[in-house]
């Protein structure tokens, strides 16, 4: 009989635990750089502040990918897989990739003038607001940006491994609807799928499949793909919303 692996195993809940640990190291250390942009001098500290962004981003990112090689590696024994394998460890997200989106989350810093019809509301906010606004995003941009590193190296393990046939998606229970909604699939991601859609605050893991193992959903993972296909599969369209309010009505999500 095939040994059986799931989206909440131990090890995942582990994996997803250390994630977030770094997590809130991350949200710390990018909260104390705050303190390098001055209101009165943006155009000037704004780009030191990129600069140290960068930094943290890297050095978190680091970690985040050896937690994603130390876990396939424990997930890979524990499968009895056959034959040595190395992990390929992925490198920071590229310098462009985080200044773009770290010039997304400041984009409503910058002063704009009130009556141009072009200027939103969260423009005309006091530049005390808009800082603390850009804050927010900056931290759940460089979340995602650091955990993207430990998912990528599972990823990237799963293709390069002979051993691997496939991942699954893990959900923690207080996810989004859009992530419980693809956890439901289950182990349907092949060693060729490079693609994980993730959104900024996004915690989703990646649970490697190897030979000789058969997936299986966690009873709250069942739940969720049940919700779906009674209150949403049928309704081409308006699936999202329908499965989100299944999920809040069911105490799956809050209240809407």
């Amino acid at each position: 009989m095939a040994a059986t692996v799931s989206d909440s195993s131990d090890a995942s809940n582990r994996y997803r635990a250390a994630q977030l640990g770094l997590t809130r190291l991350l949200v710390r250390d990018v909260r104390g750089l705050r303190r390098l942009i001055i209101p009165a001098r943006l155009q000037a500290t704004v780009p030191d502040w990129l600069t140290a962004m960068q930094a943290v981003i890297d050095q978190y990112a680091r970690v985040s990918a050896s937690l994603g090689a130390d876990f396939y590696d424990a997930q890979r024994e524990a499968a009895g897989a056959l034959g040595p394998f190395t992990v390929p460890v992925a490198d920071p997200p590229p310098e462009e990739q985080s200044e773009a989106s770290l010039r997304w989350a400041t984009k409503d810093v910058w002063e704009r003038d009130a009556e141009d019809p072009a200027t939103t509301d969260a423009q005309r906010e006091p530049v005390e607001v808009r800082l603390e606004q850009a804050e927010k995003k900056a931290e759940a941009v460089a979340q995602k940006l650091v955990t993207d590193a430990g998912r990528g190296t599972v990823r990237e393990a799963v293709r390069q491994d002979r051993q691997a046939t496939a991942w699954a998606r893990s959900a923690a229970l207080g996810a989004c609807a859009f992530c419980k909604l693809l956890a439901t699939r289950g182990a349907v991601y092949k060693q060729d799928t490079a693609d994980f859609r993730a959104h900024d605050g996004c915690h989703c893991g990646v649970v490697p499949v190897f030979k000789g193992q058969r997936f299986e959903l966690s009873d709250h993972a069942r739940e969720w793909e049940r919700l779906y296909r009674e209150h949403a599969e049928p309704h081409s369209g308006d699936q999202l919303r329908r499965f989100r309010k299944a999920l809040a009505d069911n105490g799956h999500l809050p209240a809407l």
